[in-house]
């Protein structure tokens, strides 16, 4: 009798061990996986959570349409917190969980981590907020794309705004030694060659409690105008340090700082405040219609690189539906070649996997809101 019931419940393991090995397969051949990498958690969070409601809202979008190629869409989140360390391990979930395109990641140095895994594994990623010039622009990463400008036109913009507009002469730069801060501090200091004195470039330690020794050597090199590159967590306390102290010079950062967040961590001290961000796009009709359901599925405002976010989870799925399916290279072909309708306006990518057309511009803290100056 024993014998008897092992050797049925051997014949039934053995039944659902098939079962499952049909099922695996035919799931995937059903789906198609929208890997979603960035800032899920921690101090950056309110970069990367508004990239995972956008992929949320695209995929839903497709599915309750019938999904691509009528295959339903399948949102896969990996935390990175935009640390590099932990964008490696997102990165290498992701590609073991068979994503079939990757949406992020958020920051700049946390791509950088990533992106060879992506390359290696023949994966396209494409980020809604990593400006870090090489990352196209170094031809190391043919895979990846951006629906947002890189930072040298971002430098470039405030350059031309800290000349011609503010009317300064001598610019202390500041940054927090990342790929990202430095770098667009980096192309600051260049564009500024002919055009103005830089008196101070000093990086700071991202995390620290106190900047009051790198506010005094601001105070030491006299000023016209501090430019910070990094993000809203060091950038809020060193403006609020200089406050503090009644240094009154006008302050520009980065698209690091353009967030909602940046106003309410710095409280009073944001008054006044310059900072680069994406060009406004809130007229084009593709805008309102994604923040619109944002609201009826989170009930609240998105916060920062959602419309980046939401482009890129649109112009991943044209790709993959105009292309025919998730083949690398024709993947690569699609976005280069299809246009696609966005919020941020028609849109495909260039050579290098630069969104055409896609630019900064300078915006104001006023009032507790950013306002476009430009």
């Amino acid at each position: 009798m024993k014998s008897s019931l092992r050797a049925l419940l051997g014949r039934f393991v053995l039944a659902a061990f098939c079962l499952g090995c049909l099922a695996g397969p035919a799931l995937a051949q059903d789906t198609i996986i929208l890997g979603v990498a960035g800032a899920h958690s921690g101090d950056l969070a309110s970069y990367g959570l508004p990239t995972l409601n956008a992929a949320k809202l695209v995929a839903d979008k497709y599915n309750a349409q019938g999904g691509v190629l009528g295959k339903k869409i399948v949102v896969v989140a990996q935390d990175d917190q935009c640390k590099p360390e932990m964008a490696t391990n997102a990165a290498t979930k992701l590609v073991s969980d068979k994503a079939d395109v990757i949406l992020g990641h958020i920051c700049s140095g946390a791509t950088k981590a990533a992106m060879g895994i992506y390359r290696d594994a023949k994966k396209v990623c494409m980020s809604p907020s990593a400006t870090n010039p090489p990352l196209t622009q170094s031809g190391e990463y043919p895979n990846f794309f951006r629906t947002i400008a890189p930072d040298n036109d971002q430098a470039k913009v405030a350059v031309d705004f800290i000349i011609d507009k503010l009317g300064a002469k001598k610019i202390a730069i500041i940054h927090d030694k990342g790929d990202y801060g430095k770098g667009f501090a980096t192309f600051v200091q260049d564009y500024l060659t002919g055009k103005g004195e830089v008196v101070l470039f000093e990086g700071v330690t991202p995390g620290a409690v106190d900047y009051s020794a790198v506010v005094q050597k601001v105070g030491r090199s006299k000023p016209d105008c501090v430019v910070f590159g990094g993000y809203h967590p060091e950038a809020s306390k060193i403006v609020g340090t200089m406050r503090k102290k009644n240094m009154d010079t006008p302050f520009l950062s980065d698209d690091g700082v353009k967030d909602d967040t940046f106003i309410k961590v710095a409280g009073p001290d944001a008054e006044g405040v310059y900072a680069t961000g994406p060009k406004d796009i809130s007229s084009n009709p593709l805008y309102k219609v994604a923040r619109d359901e944002h609201q009826a599925a989170f009930g609240s405002e998105p916060g920062a690189f959602f419309d980046q976010a939401y482009t890129a989870a649109l112009a991943l799925l044209n790709a993959i539906e105009k292309s025919g399916g998730t083949d690398y290279d024709k993947l690569v072909t699609a976005l280069r070649t299809e246009y696609v309708d966005t919020p941020i306006g028609k849109i495909k990518f260039d050579d290098k996997g630069d969104a055409e057309g896609a630019g900064f511009s300078v915006y104001q803290v006023q009032n507790g809101v950013y306002k476009e100056l430009n």
